[in-house]
């Protein structure tokens, strides 16, 4: 084998090492003998003055972890938007089959925080411009999309494009799906926080964190200290 045959190999290991990792992970490698509660979580009561939104922006457990690092953000809930079956599962939902997106529905102050700065911080927390994909994460299910609930909001959405458009933040065009909002399911319990209980996880290392640091340094004027 020649020196530069070696190093083309040993390269393609190196890639597939971090390529590897996906949000298919059930739980941290230290935890596999825990037992993981997979009834699906509650969804907090709205508040008085509370606002709700729903977007799906890849793998939800970094979507999670980036929108409720934001000032004015009460709860945010990990699930599933967008698709036909009524109180899908993870496993369901990863077939791509069901037409559920792995979503998070935000619960917030609009006295503190506007929607305009949620699309903000949507955008800021993935790469609007893979539609059905968000790196290692391939499918439907992985797609970026944004639930309106009213026609104020959908014309926010396409203002927001348009600036995202313009940024220069990506060098294709934003291809978020703008939908109407039915229903969010929530998921597992395990996978709420997800981010935040699984430190050591191959993926969240190597996938989340440092979307999670790109997030933290487009929306620095309102991560909460």
């Amino acid at each position: 084998m020649t020196r530069k045959t070696f190093l083309l190999l040993a390269g393609w290991l190196i890639i597939g090492t971090i390529v590897l990792p996906a949000c298919r992970q059930k739980t941290d490698e230290s935890k596999a003998s825990t037992v993981i509660d997979i009834n699906p979580a509650k969804l907090p009561a709205l508040q008085p003055g509370e606002a709700v939104a729903t977007f799906a922006g890849g793998c939800f457990w970094a979507v999670q972890e980036e929108m409720q690092l934001l000032k004015g953000i009460r709860a945010v809930v990990s699930g599933y938007a967008g698709g036909d079956l009524a109180f899908p599962t993870y496993e369901q939902v990863g077939t791509d089959q069901t037409g559920h997106a792995e979503a998070v529905q935000v619960y917030y102050n609009p006295a503190v925080i506007s929607y305009d700065v949620l699309l903000d911080a949507f955008f800021a927390g993935h790469d609007a411009t893979q539609l059905n994909r968000q790196g290692p994460d391939i499918g439907k299910h992985y797609r970026s999309a944004i639930f309106y609930r009213t026609l104020g909001e959908k014309a926010r959405i396409s203002a927001a494009i348009q600036l995202e458009n313009a940024s220069g933040h990506h060098q294709g065009r934003v291809v978020t799906q703008v939908v109407p909002f039915t229903v969010f399911y929530p998921a597992e319990v395990y996978h709420q926080d997800y981010y935040r209980h699984n430190p050591y996880n191959m993926y969240i290392h190597l996938v989340s964190e440092p979307k999670v640091a790109t997030f933290k340094e487009r929306m620095e004027k309102w991560v909460v200290e």
